[in-house]
């Protein structure tokens, strides 16, 4: 009895050992092969030679999220520009995007399917959590709303993508460390770093050095000696960060819905923004109000004998230089005509042609009679006094006026129906036939040879005499092409699903800039012109081969009868690309503030406002009375 209780004692106790002494050898065996193997492999060289150019090792540490294996996507860079982010392409295309403060990289998924499975994780509706909700909780849990990010393996890839695609990534370092801040931060914010006091404390020490390295540096020339030694530190700290998580498809997932979360949030912001600047760009400012009041008013005043100009012998000689210019606004008009005839070597050879509306009349004279050009003859109309110009000869006048495109105008843009792109359609400037006049020069000038057209956007640089002496070889306009944009292409403003425009005109042909013009009356009136214009705008009467504006019936009517000539003539985008080259400017004869953000609104680009204001003479009293400053 006592041997089979000794038998039985000895069996437990074996088993005992075995149950608690074999998990430990077996862990401890397993932790020393995992500690040669990341010896053997480099891990530390490897983590501190990450950089440009480098060969990036699959990540095997985090389990896959799909079972069949998958190729890297090709990554696409659009650097420094969020204005060029397109939401509606990403969502056509099913992009998932990573962004940081200074640029975008959009990669396209492989599956359409991995994506919706991806986001089927999100917990459902039976769970109780929707998943706006879990968006929601997941952005507040977050330490930084901005950092986000599609897992560090992309991130990790960024250069290796911009060698493969060949596409300029400059200032790479000052991008590396912003975007090593942002992921730091989302790491301090994740459970499995939480509950490591040690290395929240090295974490947050690599994020002040970074900050200091990286100050206000905006390019790798402003870094300081030691930014790539603390660019390395910190490589090293998020690798051995990603081994601390404990649930790395759960953080992979909370990114996910973060993206969502960003992407729709981008969208809103995307659409009141440009709500907001088709609104600023239509209202008028109190000084520009004010101005036209205070010179109408003072026109009045005037005895008749003054209200008339000097000069009239000149307005129909065709040895001299002569300019149209169309404008309802005073103060650019002002602007086009001192610019012009300050630069100009023999300025009392130029001849300006101003026309204006009935409710600015008055002012516009009143403005040139008290501050008449240097020696160049004016000449201001009222465009009602053209009376040939009426709704039974011009067809765009007899749509302007049509109750279907008041109601585009002021009703039909409330409708939620309507997308963002036709809103700057609807600028009340394409209801007036002011903008419409250029398609009638040879009418209006009938003595005349060749007339240069200029916008009331505008600023000139340099003598334009130079233009007439353009050969025209037989073609009626002189126009700056702009081939070099994609944007300025026929497609982009013709409708090419409409048979009538597929069959005439070529999707790819080149745009040009209307704003600076040359024409020749002459071979306009034998080409009968005006007449081709008239058939398109009769064809367009719905509005179903173009939207509104003046370039789009441009492009169509002088088809084929335009001559290229130098582009330094005429440099636009200085009304919405804060990008243009200021050495372009500078050379430029004509420079173009095309665009919403014109210099005499609050929202113009600062940075050109300085080439439109150095022509105003903000001491003169009827601004100063308007309190109109630079």
């Amino acid at each position: 009895m006592k041997i089979a209780t000794m038998i039985r004692r000895k069996v437990v106790v074996f088993l005992l050992c075995a149950s608690v002494l074999a998990p430990i050898v077996f862990y401890t065996d397993r932790l020393s092969i995992g500690s040669n193997s990341i010896v053997n492999n480099g891990f530390g060289n490897q983590v501190s030679n990450l950089g440009t150019g480098m060969e990036i090792t699959k990540l095997n540490v985090v389990k896959q999220e799909v079972t069949n294996p998958v190729k890297e996507p090709i990554g696409v860079v659009l650097a420094d520009n969020l204005s060029n982010f397109s939401q509606d392409s990403v969502q056509k295309n099913n992009e998932a995007a990573e962004f940081n403060e200074r640029g975008l990289i959009l990669t396209k998924p492989v599956e359409l399917e991995h994506k919706n499975r991806v986001l089927s994780e999100v917990p459902d509706r039976e769970n109780g959590l929707k998943a706006e909700a879990f968006i929601e909780q997941v952005t507040q849990n977050a330490a930084s709303k901005d950092a986000l990010s599609l897992g560090e393996a992309k991130a990790e890839k960024r250069p290796a993508l911009v060698q493969a695609n060949k596409v300029p990534l400059p200032d790479l370092r000052v991008r590396q460390m912003k975007d090593q801040l942002i992921r730091a931060r989302v790491y301090l914010d994740l459970s499995g770093t939480r509950t490591n006091a040690h290395y929240v404390k090295e974490l947050r020490l690599r994020i002040r050095d970074v900050q200091r390295a990286l100050g206000e540096a905006t390019k790798d020339s402003d870094l300081p000696r030691n930014a790539n030694d603390k660019l390395k530190a910190m490589e090293q700290t998020l690798a051995r960060g990603k081994q601390i998580q404990e649930d790395c498809a759960g953080t992979v997932k909370k990114l996910r819905a973060m993206l969502h979360s960003a992407e729709e949030l981008l969208h809103v912001h995307k659409k009141q923004t440009l709500f907001l600047t088709q609104l600023a760009a239509k209202t008028l400012p109190k000084g520009l109000h004010c101005f036209p009041l205070k010179l109408s008013s003072e026109y009045y005043n005037l005895e008749p004998a003054k209200r008339e100009f000097g000069n009239k012998e000149k307005l129909e000689d065709p040895s001299l230089y002569h300019y149209a210019l169309f404008s309802d606004n005073v103060l650019a008009t002002a602007v086009v005509v001192n610019s012009t005839v300050t630069n100009a070597k023999h300025p009392g050879d130029h001849v300006f042609h101003i026309v204006t509306d009935r409710l600015n009349y008055p002012a516009m004279r009143m403005w040139f009679l008290a501050n008449p050009p240097r020696h160049a003859t004016i000449q201001v109309q009222n465009i009602e006094d053209f009376t040939w110009l009426n709704a039974s000869y011009s067809p765009v006048l007899k749509q302007l006026s049509s109750q279907s495109m008041i109601d585009y105008y002021f009703r039909a843009h409330k409708s939620a129906s309507n997308s963002d792109s036709n809103l700057k359609y609807r600028n009340p400037k394409y209801l007036s036939i002011l903008n419409h006049l250029r398609f009638y020069l040879p009418q209006m000038f009938p003595k005349l040879k060749k007339v240069v057209f200029l916008d009331d956007d505008i600023v000139v640089q340099k003598d334009l005499t130079g233009l007439w002496k353009i050969d025209m070889k037989g073609k009626v306009i002189g126009v700056v092409e702009t081939c070099g944009e994609s944007f300025h292409r026929f497609d982009r403003y013709l409708n090419f699903s409409n048979p009538i425009i597929a069959k005439k005109f070529e999707p790819r042909a080149c745009g040009w800039a209307f704003g600076m013009n040359l024409f020749d009356l002459d071979v306009w009136r034998q080409q009968n012109i005006t007449e081709i214009y008239h058939s398109w705008q009769n064809l367009n009467e719905d509005r179903l081969l173009w939207k509104l504006g003046t370039l789009p019936p441009g492009l169509i009517t002088f088809y084929n009868q335009t001559i290229a000539i130098d582009r330094w003539w005429h440099v636009l985008g200085l009304g919405y690309n804060p990008h243009v080259n200021t050495r372009d400017i500078e050379r430029a004869a004509v420079i173009h503030y095309n665009g919403n953000l014109k210099p005499w609104l609050e929202i113009g680009l600062p940075r050109y406002r300085g080439y439109w204001s150095m022509y105003v003479d903000y001491d003169q009293m009827f601004l100063r009375e308007c309190n109109i400053n630079p």
